[in-house]
């Protein structure tokens, strides 16, 4: 029930930045470096179809660019924006801080190691059903 919560709050927060759980998973993954499409849909353990909807969003809302890979013209980059990068810390704040989602947590830090020890230890990657629930969203 918790996760319920936590989650119907984080949504509501990130649908009034025109985000998706989606769209901050690709951007979070666009930190260090441009990105392909294909490799970003492997990253965010989603299909193509539903990474190319998340970027084509992503750069109408102006948190991204894209644009010809210079080593190989074939191939387009994902690029995260200078508003795409404050957006993202936004939402990184809000998840920790806000009294609405875990900032109601007494140890944040512990917490979400513990819930990424839980994800890890889960097995194998969800199966395409499971991620095309996720991917509605």
């Amino acid at each position: 029930m918790a996760a319920r919560v936590v989650e119907g709050r984080f949504t509501d927060f990130l649908a009034s930045h025109d985000l998706t759980h989606a769209g901050l998973i690709a951007l979070h993954h666009l930190t260090d470096r441009p990105r392909a499409q294909r490799e970003l849909a492997v990253l965010c353990r989603v299909t193509d179809q539903t990474i190319s909807r998340t970027l084509n969003h992503l750069e109408r809302v102006a948190y991204i660019r894209r644009r010809p890979d210079a080593g190989d013209r074939r191939r387009i980059l994902a690029t995260i924006t200078a508003k795409g990068r404050k957006v993202l810390a936004k939402a990184r704040r809000e998840e920790r801080e806000s009294d609405l989602l875990l900032g109601a947590i007494d140890d944040y830090d512990n917490f979400r190691d513990q819930l990424l020890k839980l994800i890890l230890l889960a097995g194998p990657e969800p199966s395409e059903d499971s991620r095309m629930t996720t991917d509605r969203r």
